[in-house]
């Protein structure tokens, strides 16, 4: 039973299995496929149509597994109806975890405004509405709410989880899934919510510090609201741990098949991004971007649009582990 799946086998804070090493014999070389995907799975009456909407995405995802297309790990934003059960059911996926809930937002947010601003002070009414679905194996998961939001974005406990999941020789991948607060949908003034922002993004940047082991492949995704905003996306550039792939894909079109590479910062035309961090031993590079549920071959259904990522692993023996800027140069080469 999915619902029971995440209880029997995984518990949030449970002791870590040492990292495991790759086989001597047998694959060394694999990919993985990872969809980020903002579903709208808002509750009625601030949208409409959304049940039938959540289990028509599970139909197609099922569509995609019938044809042998179906992404090893599905990352869902704004899951907040009962519906995503639906979906998660109709899409065939084996493993299903899901991210902080309403009672997890922790103290120390943005200092209390003059009044009740939109959505502030009115208390947390739903989870952070991140689900993660897999065909690998879900070995561990952490999660955490955002201490500061802004606006509306404050009645949800919108934050991080991590998954950490196991390939079948014996590797591990941490996976990470967040959304940060909104802009304009949130309803707050604009110097509030990049405060907002700001604070989300040290807050994840900590959290993958504290949970993201050094010695595994990470891959983040979520909705990071950043279209347009450089100076949500530019903030803690130098800090990050990663290599976000619409910036690798641009610099390095010839090792990344991506319909948007040649846009001017394609990073900053779309709230959704992923992105990427090798560790020692193994090589992992995005080797293919598309987009899904965009009205295409899939229907569109919902504001946004899937954004699938293809990325390979190579093990390559015991290595330092690099930094954003080493992945970059050694690609250039």
């Amino acid at each position: 039973m999915l619902l029971a799946i995440l209880a029997a086998s995984v518990v949030a804070g449970a002791p870590q299995a040492p990292p495991v090493e790759p086989p001597s014999q047998g694959p060394r070389e694999r990919e993985i496929s990872v969809l980020t995907y903002n579903v709208r799975g808002l509750p009625w009456p601030v949208a409409r149509g959304r049940g039938a909407a959540l289990r028509a995405i599970g139909e197609e995802l099922a569509a995609l597994r019938r044809a042998g297309r179906e992404p090893d790990l599905v990352l869902i934003q704004e899951g907040f109806r009962g519906e995503v059960e639906d979906l998660v059911r109709a899409s065939g996926y084996a493993h299903w975890a899901r991210g902080p809930g309403r009672g997890d937002r922790r103290a120390g947010g943005l200092p209390a405004l003059p009044g009740l601003l939109r959505g502030e002070g009115w208390g947390t009414l739903a989870g952070g509405g991140l689900h993660v679905l897999s065909d690998l194996p879900i070995r561990d998961v952490r999660a955490a709410a955002y201490s500061a939001c802004a606006g509306l974005d404050c009645l949800a406990a919108k934050g991080v989880m991590l998954v950490r999941v196991r390939l079948d020789d014996g590797t591990e991948v941490d996976v990470i899934n967040t959304h940060l607060n909104a802009r304009r949908a949130s309803r707050a003034p604009k110097p509030r919510t990049l405060q907002a922002h700001h604070r989300q993004t040290d807050e994840l940047l900590a959290f993958i510090a504290d949970h993201a082991a050094p010695d595994r492949p990470l891959v983040v995704g979520g909705d990071f609201n950043v279209r347009n905003a450089p100076d949500r996306y530019e903030y803690r550039a130098e800090a990050r741990p990663y290599v976000v792939v619409a910036e690798f894909c641009h610099r390095h079109a010839a090792q990344c098949a991506s319909p948007h590479a040649a846009q001017d910062q394609p990073w900053l035309k779309s709230q959704d991004l992923q992105a990427f961090a090798s560790p020692a031993g193994v090589d992992l590079r995005p080797v293919g971007v598309e987009t899904l549920f965009d009205g295409g071959e899939t229907p569109s259904l919902s504001d946004h649009a899937g954004y699938l990522v293809r990325y390979r692993l190579s093990f390559r023996g015991r290595t330092p582990r690099e930094t954003g800027a080493q992945v970059m140069a050694a690609a250039d080469r």
